[in-house]
């Protein structure tokens, strides 16, 4: 393997396991450092949650997943195969320890420690878009504010005051609370049922394929490697390297590992000594085409349903289902989908939707994702980041690749420590 060389104290070569949006956003913040890197994954790039999600890009609106609504609205839904959060009955004992602990952190003072932990990632996540955009990647981010829809405006108040929580832990949230004249006038796709609404201004969204599709080709001109059906058999550990194999027999070798495998996550850490359980929230999506131009992303919290214009029609992304990653797809959820957003949505041609899909966001037990150096010198994870894995992607590979790069943890990342 040779002695470590070294360029500044990090290492000379790095692999990342997982070509979504968290592993080839690292893989491109090393290069930038100077690192020669190697991206393997399983089936491909974008093929895991970065592909069909809505592709939001959304620092107003990364609320952590372990809010204590969420608790009651689960138990309240927990036998619904229906309701927008699902858990199949299953014996999986390890999915029940999961939920458990889950559970445990759906508080306010967990709550509010994630928020806060949140902070930093917020502020810098549309920056480092921005580096990426303005460095070779030619897939576009396109400001837009997001509108929440509620029936009512006592509906409406559940949203107002968990951006009010936000603002009191520090997050800048830009918020005009709008009528459902207003809404309908902007959105032909509004109904007579939707009665006010909440706009939330200084957001963004992309095409998420496209963009992780520019993100690795851009990750390939500047001398990097994507191999594709590179499932990890096995990593083996050396004085100053590891070395990975594959399912079927390759082998590739480099100083660091980055795990960003998403919802499979968890059972490679785990051999590397981090604690924090992660799972599978598995969202489905499709696209419709739709009677008249959308004209900004819109969001339906009381069903769970995020919609974005997408390819001249409209992306519909919506539930959690707590399956594993490898389940095949469920069409009753997609039916359940459809049946919640048709009184509220009009124009669109459900019949004919397209692009089916389900992907598997991964969950933390704590409502942090798990980022930086494991047990192990030189194995670091990345992932965890729940609904907002797209939004915090690219500043979680900024930050990650400065801690390989100079061994210094940044501040940012503390409360995201892996061995927590």
């Amino acid at each position: 393997m040779g002695d470590l060389d070294r360029k500044g104290g990090g290492p000379r070569s790095a692999i990342v396991v997982g070509a979504g949006i968290v592993g080839l956003s690292t893989a491109w913040f090393l290069q930038e450092r100077g690192v020669r890197v190697t991206v393997v994954d399983r089936e491909g790039i974008a093929a895991g949650s970065s592909w069909g999600n809505a592709g939001w890009l959304s620092p107003g609106l990364s609320i952590p997943l372990n809010e204590p609504a969420v608790l009651r609205y689960g138990l309240r839904t927990l036998l619904d195969r229906q309701a927008p959060l699902h858990v199949p009955a299953t014996p999986d004992p390890r999915l029940w320890q999961f939920l458990a602990r889950f559970a445990a952190n759906c508080t306010h003072r967990s709550w509010n420690r994630a928020v806060r932990a949140n902070l930093p990632f917020n502020e810098e996540c549309l920056e480092a878009f921005d580096i990426l955009t303005a460095s070779g990647v030619d897939a576009p981010t396109i400001d837009a504010p997001i509108t929440a829809l509620f029936e009512t405006s006592a509906k409406a108040q559940t949203l107002v005051k968990e951006l009010d929580r936000l603002g009191d832990a520090g997050q800048k949230v830009s918020w005009t609370q709008l009528a459902g004249p207003e809404l309908r006038e902007h959105f032909p796709q509004v109904t007579d049922r939707i009665g006010a609404g909440i706009r939330i201004d200084g957001q963004r969204y992309v095409d998420p394929g496209r963009f992780v599709e520019s993100l690795a080709r851009a990750v390939v001109s500047r001398g990097g490697t994507i191999r594709h059906r590179f499932e990890v058999a096995a990593i083996r550990r050396h004085e100053y390297a590891y070395t990975l194999l594959s399912a079927n027999g390759q082998t590739v070798n480099a100083n660091a590992v980055v795990l960003a495998t998403g919802a499979w996550l968890g059972e490679l850490a785990h051999k590397w000594g981090v604690r924090v359980p992660v799972r599978a929230g598995r969202g489905y999506s499709f696209t419709v085409p739709t009677d008249d131009p959308v004209p900004s992303p819109m969001y339906l919290p009381d069903i769970r349903v995020a919609c974005t214009p997408y390819q001249g029609g409209l992306r519909v992304a919506g539930t959690m289902e707590f399956r594993k990653p490898d389940d095949p797809l469920y069409p009753a959820r997609v039916d359940a989908i459809v049946a919640s957003a048709r009184p509220l949505l009009k124009g669109l041609r459900w019949d004919q939707r397209t692009d089916v899909w389900v992907g598997s966001r991964p969950v933390s037990a704590d409502g942090r994702p798990v980022i930086g150096q494991t047990g192990a010198p030189g194995m670091y994870v990345a992932g965890g980041h729940g609904m907002w894995g797209l939004s915090h992607g690219a500043v979680t590979g900024k930050l990650l690749a400065e801690q390989i790069a100079t061994g210094r943890q940044p501040e940012a990342l503390r409360p995201f420590d892996p061995l927590r």
